[in-house]
């Protein structure tokens, strides 16, 4: 009975840990898809569902918990306008600190027609 109530203990560190780790780095993006260019074929047959990208942000920091390396980031401003744009080389990304109010941020990967979106707010 005592070997129960240990295991229990040490589950229950662990789940507090993982998730005291998962805090840390910061508040989640919540990701939409958005197709871009409509027009180009996506050929052949359905290819299986759409890996959407894990972003969490905190102050001006990006973490990307899954690899977007080539993709290319745009933050734009409540008009439409791009304000910000760069190509993600790394799993965190540093924004500018002069960013202030709410912005779209797309995530458009390398070679397709889709986009990933959410909304992030300074």
């Amino acid at each position: 009975m005592k070997k129960t109530n240990s295991k229990k203990f040490f589950v229950t560190l662990a789940m507090f840990l993982l998730t005291a780790t998962i805090n840390v780095t910061g508040a989640k993006i919540n990701l939409g898809v958005g197709i871009f260019d409509s027009t180009t074929d996506m050929g052949g047959p359905q290819r299986g569902p759409v890996l959407v990208p894990e972003v969490s942000i905190e102050d001006y920091t990006l973490a990307f918990s899954t690899p977007c390396y080539g993709f290319t980031l745009e933050l734009l401003d409540e008009d439409g306008d791009v304000v910000y744009t760069t190509i993600i080389t790394s799993d965190t990304l540093v924004l500018p600190s002069t960013l202030e109010g709410e912005y779209q941020l797309r995530l458009y990967p390398t070679g397709s027609s889709i986009y990933f979106y959410g909304y992030v707010m300074f």
